[in-house]
């Protein structure tokens, strides 16, 4: 199944499970992304409806129980739903083992159109005035972005290929070439890295992806080589990467406001030069982590310094807003 419908079949499933009204073919054309089309032009809505029923098909198929009736007494025209009550699963008990692996899935949710395309069905139905079922999705976010070289590696991996990629650590000027038979990736500490028999050294090693320069690509046969069994990959990253010098950096919080920051600050003194306004000094490690927990506190927080925070923090609220200019910090104007 391509990925365009993959989407527009969990689009429509989630418009359908929010409901608790029978919703007829126009209402969903017009809130489930993948079925915009122009009604008047009889050529596109007829390859809707054909669309539409091919996906109603597939949905039972898979044994989603979409249901059939009038909205109302006043409405003849057929609609759909899902009843939750049929939908819904019975208690689900894990494992410890199965536990980790759910969490190992939901870590590596890190894009978020299908949580955007879901909040924006369920506006729309509210603004239709559809009654909705606020209780009818879970609240899951995505908490560690990943870096573009995640899906190589994975693929990588389950290949049992062979990687390259140039590397640069912090004391070399110049990257380095390295060749990895790569065991698998872990997030550890907000940072990605992969974990395998490094080639060229003829030992284990692991590697920050953020380190990566150029473009990390697969090459060779698949099948080339088997990892270790039962290898810890988070407990050879942690036991093997050294720990961050501690650093200060100093930003401005709203009188009032960040109570976090201020249980975490070193130091908090009164802005002169900004009424209403106090100067807080915080210990950090990585300026990503740091700019990740500022950007949470929205406008209360300014950073200051030091360059690679302000910088961070810039590049969060950029790609949050969804701009391609830098975005204004306070002190630049």
């Amino acid at each position: 199944m391509s990925r365009v419908r993959t989407e527009r079949l969990v689009n429509l499933v989630i418009c359908l499970l929010s409901t608790r009204r029978f919703l007829t073919s126009s209402q969903i054309a017009q809130t489930v992304a993948g079925y915009e089309h122009d009604e008047d032009d009889l050529k596109a809505h007829d390859a809707f409806q054909r669309m539409f029923e091919r996906d109603k098909a597939e949905l039972r198929d898979l044994g989603v129980p979409v249901e059939m009736g009038t909205p109302s007494a006043f409405d003849p025209e057929a609609g759909y739903r899902i009843a939750r009550r049929d939908y819904a699963l019975p208690d689900i008990h894990l494992e410890p083992d199965e536990a980790a692996a759910v969490g190992l899935a939901t870590r590596f949710w890190h894009v978020r159109g299908l949580a955007s395309a879901a909040a924006s069905g369920l506006l729309k139905l509210r603004a239709a005035g559809v009654e909705v079922d606020s209780q009818a999705t879970l609240p899951v976010e995505p908490v560690v972005a990943a870096d573009p070289a995640v899906d190589t590696i994975l693929a990588a991996v389950r290949n049992r290929r062979a990687v390259t990629f140039g590397y640069r650590r912090p004391e070399d000027d110049e990257p380095a070439n390295r060749h990895l038979q790569p065991w698998g990736v872990v997030s550890w500490r907000g940072r990605w890295y992969v974990v395998g028999h490094d080639i060229d050294r003829g030992a284990s090693r692991c590697f920050r992806l953020s380190r990566v320069v150029g473009t990390l690509k697969a090459y060779g046969p698949s099948g080339k080589f088997e990892p270790p069994e039962k290898v810890d990959l988070v407990g050879y990253v942690a036991s093997n990467e050294t720990p961050a010098r501690q650093s200060k950096a100093t930003v401005r919080i709203r009188v009032g406001t960040c109570a976090g920051l201020r249980r975490w600050a070193i130091e908090v003194q009164p802005s002169d030069s900004y009424p209403g306004w106090e100067t807080v000094f915080l210990p950090y490690r990585d300026p990503g982590s740091l700019a990740g927990r500022l950007v949470g506190y929205g406008a209360d927080v300014v950073a200051v310094e030091p360059a690679d925070v302000r910088q961070a923090v810039i590049d969060r609220l950029t790609a949050l807003a969804g701009a391609t200019a830098p975005v204004a910090v306070e002190g630049d104007r």
